[in-house]
């Protein structure tokens, strides 16, 4: 036995030696290519004060995706560029299909950011298909955060910044950029990879997104699979204990990664004082952690919408969502036809009949074909001459619904924030979305005791409130639409949120 550590003990030294040596040669590595990017940029090693430039990478792997953790991203860098000349924005992205002017140009369309070229590089990463849902059918979490941890390999051997900021939730990156970059790790958090209420859900056998029937019906499987998560969620736990700050988009987000930060395993911690867990305790532990994170909620695009008028809307139902599984499309189908099944008048081709628009991005092959089966459900209800189908929308076509549409529907299962809920708002849309997350703990809350919109929590419910805000009067419905406006506008501004990054301190970890 005392020979097998010996040997375990050597082999785990030359390792983390052999580690060291690489990670030291990366570092050199990148302080040569700082001269050739400055170069590259047309721009100068330092500011016309004499400040020494410094890079701040962002680790977005979908940033050409136009959602709206996309618009979180180029906001941060937006307001970088106008704030800190002495900063160079790096983008790590998957997006090997597009060229930086074609990002720059669709972040300008979708979003209406506008992004200096000259403060801003990408790096091309050809490794996403390893975070990609669909290459890990099995073991999905752990599948794609190992994955994301060889995506970061790839992104430090090609540079490694200042100060690295993870925009997309991949906290066992973490790890990987402290042992090769060494260097200070943030993170704005949108929803945590796993949560307390998965957990919760395995562990009482409820059927969901995240616990499928064959799961849930099995008591074995269960108890296999609550060990499973068990475990992810002790070394999540480790991973964002790594960051020097987060930030996340809500109150619900907040709840649920403070929780994390404090989470405990008193039979993984007592596991974990053997070989050879006790290296990989020793490999993931690192500084002390912040004790919570900061809510910062996303930049929302409030002014242009807030002009649009409030009267004259047509009688469009309209979701603003991509075609991704936990957005949940099939219930908003469920609830459109629950509410023409009640009131057959919504049926109607005159000026009493609904429409339901879904207008999403579909990002890959997977998001096609939902978006095919979904219009096979339109069709199975029988409600697909009332279903219109809008995908990857430019931007003034969506404002054009916005402007348009009465009401906004959202059904999305604790939704983390809920950007586009916002937009509803902001453009004088009535929100109906499902009760839990953002939307009910954050954004259609009461505005001076009174309401803002709907919440439900089944098709019937939402056919229900859909027929509601359908039969309002026309004070009382623009009533609704003002309150509703006013609080967006004053809550969720690109200047609210350039207020609430900058106060997260990240700028204090950037080399003086």
């Amino acid at each position: 036995m005392g020979v097998v550590l010996s040997l375990l003990c050597l082999s785990l030294g030359s390792a983390f030696l052999t580690v060291l040596i690489y990670a030291r040669n990366l570092r050199f590595k990148s302080v040569d290519l700082r001269e050739s990017l400055f170069r590259e940029l047309g721009t100068t090693a330092s500011t016309s004060s004499g400040t020494k430039k410094k890079f701040v990478g962002f680790f977005h792997p979908y940033c050409n995706a136009g959602g709206g953790g996309e618009r979180v991203l180029w906001a941060a860098i937006a307001s970088i560029q106008r704030d800190e000349p002495d900063v160079i924005s790096v983008v790590y992205t998957g997006d090997v299909d597009a060229t930086k002017q074609t990002i720059i140009d669709k972040v300008q369309a979708r979003f209406a950011i506008a992004l200096q070229p000259s403060s801003l590089h990408f790096v091309f990463l050809h490794s996403r298909s390893l975070v990609e849902d669909s290459a890990w059918p099995r073991f999905t979490l752990l599948g794609q955060s190992l994955g994301s941890m060889y995506l970061v390999w790839e992104a430090m051997s090609k540079f490694i910044p200042d100060l690295f900021i993870d925009t997309m939730g991949y906290a066992f990156t973490f790890h990987v950029v402290s042992w090769l970059g060494s260097i200070p790790v943030g993170a704005y958090v949108h929803y945590p990879t796993i949560s307390t209420n998965m957990l919760a859900r395995v562990q009482s056998r409820q059927q969901g997104v995240t616990n499928s029937s064959a799961i849930s019906s099995s008591v074995v499987l269960s108890q296999g699979k609550l060990w499973y998560y068990r475990l992810f969620m002790y070394y999540y736990a480790l991973s964002l204990r790594r960051a020097s700050f987060i930030m996340v988009n809500s109150s619900w987000t907040k709840n649920h990664i403070d929780a994390i930060l404090q989470h405990s395993d008193t039979l993984l911690d007592l596991l974990h004082q053997i070989p050879p867990f006790v290296a990989i305790r020793l490999i993931t532990a690192g500084s002390p952690s912040p004790k919570s994170a900061r809510v910062v909620h996303p930049s929302c695009d409030t002014r242009e919408m807030s002009r649009f008028a409030l009267e004259g809307r047509e009688r469009v139902i309209l979701s603003v969502a991509q075609f991704r599984p936990e957005k949940d499309h099939a219930a908003q189908l469920h609830a459109f036809s629950h509410l023409v099944k009640a009131h057959p008048e919504y049926a109607d081709t005159g000026t009493q009949g609904a429409r339901l628009v879904l207008l999403g991005g579909s990002r890959n092959e997977g998001d096609a074909a939902r978006v095919d089966s979904l219009k096979r459900l339109a069709k199975e209800l029988h409600i697909e001459d009332h279903v219109q189908f809008v995908v990857n929308a430019s931007y003034p076509e969506m404002l054009n619904w916005l402007s348009r549409a009465s009401i906004g529907l959202s059904t999305m299962v604790d939704e983390h924030f809920g950007i586009n809920v916002v937009e509803f708002m902001a453009a004088g849309v009535i929100p109906v979305t499902h009760a839990s997350g953002g939307p009910l703990n954050d954004i259609v809350v009461p505005f001076k005791g009174e309401p803002t919109g709907y919440h439900a929590t089944s098709p019937s419910t939402f056919a229900d409130a859909l027929h509601t805000v359908l039969t309002l009067s026309p004070s009382e419905e623009r009533r609704m639409r003002e309150r509703a406006r006013t609080w967006a506008v004053e809550q969720f501004s690109e200047e609210e949120f350039v207020k609430g990054w900058n106060a997260s301190g990240w700028r204090k970890w950037l080399p003086n």
